[in-house]
């Protein structure tokens, strides 16, 4: 299961060997580890760590099924819930599901089934209605609902029920299992064809070293695993396997309507052994409680890719929890050693292309380039302007945790984090960014939680109609008329941090803003459509910042620019919670907070004209001279 060291929030792994019992054998480790411990380098498990494991899991010592992590990790994190990555055995799970819930009534219990998992997670589900699970199925392969074949060698053509529409979808899983029930039992010859099923990679003069070798990125390990290989799919393996998926899912496609568990979907794009994507959206419109998410360029064995972390999609997707319902704010878990990573390659894209330049004030007032005038100490509120589509967003939040190793909490609209009235999802992994790196909807809710754990907070007043302003807005604020963070934040002490943004300007020019698209009749029936399926955020908001209406400005790109980013010296509102009590007082403070904004903006305006690397040009003719990992200078501070 690929995942990282550092990213076991849960009680317990579970993974088994493919042979039929009495013949599973496996060890028992507990997997937890806390994601603040950053020190530890993450470490993935791929195909040759599975390859060892199995030496040791495929001799029987007579004993029953056991469950083992194939995780390494340290102790168990406070409150977690526990996880079980599903072998092919109904009652155990649901023998280990009735005890945990007995032990931990209190805490989800989280099934993650890839294929045929997934039958035994759903089957698991329709079976246990009351217990709290929640299901992440990847490549679900439910789709052995009927068949009809004319003959050994032609596939099957199975008829997937779906509302409104019948579709037949093909697999070429289908026309493993009449020829493995009449071919003798050469294991080579068999697993030659079986991975030419899974893959389609088998031509003609291949050897099988080549032929596994094509499963993954991890074909340097395989060829000298081949003797293991053999030992754990034999022919009445395989045989076995297929069967079983062949009942579970004609089981769990009779129960479906019985399957009330938050589940989570996770379906390849390039799966060549199920139709992953068709199914996922089968099970997507059946699952009152369903979510998708799609990796297009991933394969049937989603979890021994590098592109796709289990944790990560967990947390990406807000599926985590410790308790009956989702806490964005407490149940956030930091960074893993792998997002850590994932974040450095974000961030030397970025840095190539855009050279962002931070300054910020101390508390002298002395200007000083990077983040050293932030507060280390929480609650701090940085309050700012929001750029064109949010494009200043990743860049800032990459430099808060590389430089400071500050994670910004971002109170973000409400649209990112909630399904569409006719069940549609902003369905994307890189939309599941926002989860990992702690952004949270805007609410009072929240923004008191935040406060109240002395967080780092990201707030735009602006919001929506910054980010999607029109021709001739850019830099302009679009603030409520009432102070509305104000006294919340003196009533914690918060240190408030007002920062400016540049450099859009630089980036694209909009040519096709709301004013626009609303003329166009089909334009204007899709923005009615998608805001009044997310809703409007700021019902009794009056003004321009109460237009809300969701559209995508079109803009034509330029040549990269330099973005400016400019925080101005903390204000205190420690011991001023009386004084801010008043309407009047807290509105002074708010426009005081606008005004410093605006102050910033117009002054790295100025500057930036003084910049000889403001053209990404000049900026590579320079890295090219004092190489690519030199800082970019700037106009005198």
């Amino acid at each position: 299961m690929a995942t990282t060291a550092g990213a076991c929030f849960f009680a317990a792994g579970s993974f088994q060997a493919f042979r039929p019992s009495p013949r599973r054998v496996a060890a028992t480790t507990k997997t937890t580890a806390r994601f603040a411990e950053m020190n530890v380098e993450g470490t993935r498990k791929g195909l040759r760590e599975y390859f060892e494991e199995s030496k040791v899991m495929i001799k029987s010592d007579g004993g029953p099924p056991r469950w083992f992590s194939p995780l390494e990790t340290g102790a168990r994190s406070h409150d977690s819930p526990l996880l079980l990555f599903l072998p092919g055995l109904i009652k155990l799970v649901e023998k280990t599901v009735r005890s945990e819930v007995k032990r931990s009534p209190n805490r989800p219990i989280y099934l993650v089934g890839e294929s045929l998992g997934a039958c035994i997670a759903l089957a698991v589900a329709s079976c246990n209605p009351d217990v709290d699970l929640v299901l992440i199925l990847a490549n679900p392969g439910g789709i052995f609902l009927c068949r009809s074949y004319y003959g050994i060698g032609f596939p099957y053509f199975l008829k997937v029920l779906d509302p409104g529409k019948s579709n037949i979808i093909k697999s070429q899983l289908q026309t493993v299992l009449p020829l493995l029930e009449v071919i003798p039992d050469h294991f080579h010859l068999t697993l030659r064809y079986v991975l030419s099923s899974l893959t389609g990679i088998l031509v003609r003069g291949q050897t099988l070293q080549q032929t596994v070798g094509g499963l993954c990125q991890d074909s340097v390990a395989l060829p000298l695993y081949l003797s293991v290989l053999t030992d754990i799919l034999p022919q009445e393996t395989l045989i076995w396997k297929l069967q079983m998926l062949k009942t579970a899912s004609t089981f769990v496609n009779a129960r479906l309507h019985a399957v009330e568990a938050q589940t989570l979907i996770l379906s390849s794009g390039r799966d060549q052994l199920l139709p992953s994507l068709e199914e996922g959206e089968r099970l997507f419109h059946a699952l009152p409680n369903g979510e998708i998410r799609r990796a297009g360029d991933s394969g049937h064995f989603l979890f021994l890719e590098d592109g796709i972390d289990l944790a990560s999609a967990i947390k990406g997707s807000y599926f985590y929890r410790r308790g009956k319902y989702l806490d964005c704010v407490s149940d956030y878990v930091p960074l893993t050693p792998s997002e850590f990573n994932k974040l450095n390659l974000i961030l030397s894209y970025i840095e190539q292309m855009f050279s962002p330049l931070t300054l910020s004030t101390l508390e002298d007032g002395m200007i000083v380039r990077g983040l050293g005038g932030i507060p280390m100490e929480g609650p701090v509120l940085i309050v700012g302007y929001h750029m064109l589509l949010g494009i200043e967003l990743i860049p800032l939040v990459c430099q808060f945790f590389i430089q400071r190793k500050i994670i910004l909490r971002g109170m973000a609209h409400p649209m990112l984090f909630v399904k569409l009235k006719d069940g549609r999802l902003l369905d994307s992994f890189p939309f599941d960014q926002i989860g990992i790196f702690g952004g949270v909807p805007v609410s009072a809710v929240n923004f008191y939680k935040l406060l109240s754990l002395k967080s780092h907070i990201l707030l735009y007043p602006g919001g929506i109609r910054e980010a999607l302003h029109r021709k001739g807005e850019e830099y302009k604020l679009f603030w409520p008329e009432q102070s509305e963070f104000i006294r919340m934040a003196a009533r914690f002490g918060a240190k408030i941090v007002p920062f400016g943004v540049v450099g859009e300007d630089d980036f694209g020019d909009v040519l096709l803003d709301y004013d626009d698209q609303i003329k166009i009749p089909f334009m204007k029936s899709i923005i009615e459509e998608f805001t009044n399926s997310v809703g409007n955020l700021r019902t009794e908001t009056r003004g321009e910042v109460a237009n809300q209406d969701l559209h995508f400005p079109m803009f034509l790109p330029k040549v990269p620019g330099r973005f400016y980013y400019y925080f101005g010296k903390p204000i205190e509102t420690e011991g001023r919670k009386q004084e801010l009590r008043d309407k009047g007082k807290a509105h002074e403070l708010y426009l005081q907070v606008q005004d410093e904004i605006e102050k910033n903006i117009a002054f790295l305006k100025e500057k930036r004209e003084k910049d000889p690397y403001r053209s990404v040009l000049s900026r590579l003719a320079y890295q090219a001279a004092h190489g690519v990992t030199s800082e970019i200078p700037t106009f005198e501070i």
